[in-house]
């Protein structure tokens, strides 16, 4: 259909061909304007599109027409100003519209649905590892409970509890690697001394008949990341390289500096300072319909038994998390490059690392702690370690509780140990009203996951990861006493 408007809509002629489309004879419409043929919901990008249509051609727009029968049609309009009047040529495109609606709807269906299937693959995967776990710890407890057990056997079983938790603890840090929800300890230092620093226990992992090959620039190029995280994902590339070969081939790292990230998955390429750290291998290579979902939490093209399929998931979220990413090129029968890109930061003045104290793990130095644990299993457990281990606890269930137990006194304690999660006042909020309530008393945070940590870090306070052995308590506690002392030393 074509109309004729005035500069507010009002129309001053109508073809014919309206009443084929909408219903209305032109007579009907002429004198009216737009707004009372259009549906309300789109009458403010009406009004907008009018005001431009009045200085110049209008993009291509549309809008909603009211059939005379009362239903209503999509029109796109192409339009001309000339004299003060607006020409407009109207096409009926509902049905390509209603058609593109349906296809986006499939399509979040489909969405809804991968990502249904694919949550139901990573719990079923993580039950079966954790399963497998708690086989090994309930089986261990359950020999423990045996009378008169010979003490070679006790020990045994106690060893592989503490194994096992600590494979299980690897396991939820690999998983919350991958979904960007670990709390990183971001450091300033050079890549270069990162790869050297770990380049004995590469050559370990990898086995004599593999041949490591370093390509180090002599300029340090530095990047602000966990440097933990950043062995971890070294580690976990090599090792998958490794296993590539069956441990026989080369392997070769490099770091070098670049001016900006390629396009990856569906990411567009990035300018900016990188630092780019590649792990190339002699191996098999990967499959090009397997490259898609190489970094997918516990998919492996290794035989069962022989990999988790977590870690080059770790790889992907460290990556993701500390502003980077990890791209992958690889030929079948020839090998495969793994490239690590972080950003590259300014050199900076790094502090100097702190001397670390001795094992207290004593009784009778008799710190008082203020613990601060929603849970009441755990709370309990963490009273009667610190107890064993000669502090003096006393327990608050929550944020609240803990300072209502500083405001009573709060000299009578020398260091405060809360969880992060707990429901009302979290710990980090309860932290940050100690540190401006009582900035002399140290706090130490422990998690075994927050998404406030994952997105926000420990806003400067000391975070021990659940779980953790006691020995980890015991210094952690220690460490923040004895810093707390250094200050004052200073202060006075």
């Amino acid at each position: 259909m074509q109309v004729v408007s005035d500069a507010d809509g009002v129309f001053q002629a109508v073809s014919p061909s309206a009443t084929r489309l909408l219903g209305w004879a032109p007579e009907e419409m002429i004198g009216r304007d737009l707004f009372a043929f259009t549906h309300p919901d789109g009458h403010q990008a009406s009004r907008e599109a009018l005001q431009q249509a009045r200085r110049e051609p209008l993009p291509p727009h549309r809008n909603r027409y009211r059939h005379k029968d009362g239903s209503h049609r999509w029109i796109a309009w192409v339009t001309t100003p000339e004299d003060d009047l607006i020409y407009c040529y109207g096409r009926d495109v509902t049905v390509e519209t209603e058609q593109a609606k349906s296809l986006l709807k499939a399509e979040e269906a489909l969405r809804q649905s991968q990502k249904l299937e694919a949550i139901g693959q990573l719990t079923g995967s993580v039950a079966h590892d954790f399963n497998n776990l708690l086989t090994v710890i309930k089986s261990s407890t359950d020999l423990l409970k045996r009378p008169d057990l010979a003490e070679e056997r006790r020990t045994r079983y106690v060893a592989a509890i503490s194994d096992t938790v600590d494979r299980a603890a690897r396991l939820t840090s690999q998983l919350l690697a991958f979904a960007r929800r670990q709390t990183l300890k971001p450091e300033v230092f050079a890549a270069c001394d990162g790869v050297r620093a770990i380049t004995d226990m590469m050559g370990t992992l990898t086995g004599t008949r593999i041949k490591l090959g370093f390509d180090l620039p002599e300029r340090r190029l530095f990047i602000n990341a966990d440097p933990s995280q950043f062995d971890t994902a070294l580690v976990n590339m090599a090792v998958n390289a490794r296993d590539a070969m069956d441990g026989d081939g080369r392997i070769d790292i490099a770091v070098r500096p670049a001016d900006a990230m390629p396009a990856i998955r569906t990411h567009e390429a990035m300018d900016g300072p990188y630092v780019a750290i590649s792990v190339k291998d002699s191996g098999c290579g990967i499959a090009s319909d397997k490259l898609d979902r190489i970094f997918e939490p516990f998919f492996t093209t290794k035989e069962i038994g022989k990999g988790t399929g977590l870690g080059l998931s770790q790889v992907f979220g460290f990556a993701k998390q500390s502003g980077g990413d990890v791209v992958v090129s690889s030929v079948v029968g020839e090998g495969t490059t793994f490239t690590l890109y972080l950003p590259r930061v300014p050199v900076t003045r790094r502090k100097r690392a702190k001397a670390i104290g001795p094992d207290l793990l004593t009784v009778g130095h008799a710190t008082c702690v203020l613990v601060v644990e929603d849970n009441a299993d755990v709370g309990s457990f963490s009273v009667q370690a610190l107890i064993e281990l000669g502090y003096l606890p006393i327990l608050a269930a929550t944020g609240a509780e803990a300072l209502i137990e500083l405001a009573k006194d709060a000299d009578r304690f020398d260091v405060v140990f809360s969880d992060v999660v707990m429901p009302g006042m979290s710990g980090i909020d309860l932290a940050d009203e100690i540190r401006r309530r009582y900035p002399e008393l140290p706090v130490v945070l422990t998690s075994g996951y927050s998404h406030v940590l994952a997105r926000e870090g420990t806003h400067g306070f000391e975070l021990l990861q659940k779980p953790y052995s006691i020995e980890q308590l015991s210094r952690t506690l220690h460490t923040a006493v004895r810093d707390r002392g250094q200050r004052s030393t200073l202060d006075a």
